[in-house]
């Protein structure tokens, strides 16, 4: 991916975290327990678009906001 690619998405996932009332610590921890070692500190990372995201950690992130996959990619 590139870096817009990467900045949009993380923008997208900032967003559709804090609609679902969750701290960056509270997403990291819910990421943990399913089995993806994700901290705080790479979320804040990808929200900002400064680390890759993997699929499988897209895939985990849209079941726990419980969002849809265009909601995490939308071009908007």
């Amino acid at each position: 991916m590139n870096i817009e690619t990467e900045k949009r998405i993380g923008k997208n996932i900032r967003t559709l975290r804090e609609r679902a009332g969750l701290t960056q610590e509270q997403l990291s921890a819910k990421l943990q327990l399913n089995g993806c070692d994700l901290t705080r500190s790479a979320v804040a990372k990808i929200e900002v678009g400064q680390r890759h995201i993997y699929p499988d950690e897209i895939i985990l992130i849209k079941e726990i906001l419980k969002v849809s996959f265009e909601e995490i990619l939308d071009n908007k």
